[in-house]
């Protein structure tokens, strides 16, 4: 189990690279990132896609109102490893859960076409 003081400096989704290791709230590992889903044009965070396998089919999308903090070494969530197994898959478009209208929402579209080679 990881605790805050473990996972270094604060950082940003700016800053968060694929592959950085994921932790519950319990303080298990539950996955790496996969992608971050961010319109930083415009300062958007949206959420990330967890990767919780080393198989194929293992992502995962966290909704950015579920990330408690991001550091240097590490993701903390609000939600337990329990809870993190209930996430959804992303679909075309992960944070559609989520409702954004008009110009906001085309940024993320797009934004998450760009990530997803769409």
């Amino acid at each position: 189990m990881a605790s805050q003081d473990d996972l270094g400096a604060p950082g940003s989704f700016l800053t968060l690279a694929s592959d950085t290791p994921v932790y519950a709230r319990d303080g298990e590992e539950v996955g790496q990132v996969a992608h971050v889903l961010a319109e930083p044009s415009i300062d958007i965070f949206d959420g990330i896609v967890l990767d919780r396998s080393k198989l194929p089919g293992g992502h995962r999308f966290i909704d950015a109102a579920h990330i408690e903090s991001i550091h240097e070494r590490g993701v903390a969530l609000t939600i337990t490893a329990g809870e993190a197994d209930e996430l959804p898959e992303p679909g075309a478009h992960p944070g559609d859960g989520v409702q954004h209208e008009g110009e906001l929402a085309d940024k993320l579209r797009r934004a998450w076409d760009l990530i997803s080679g769409r």
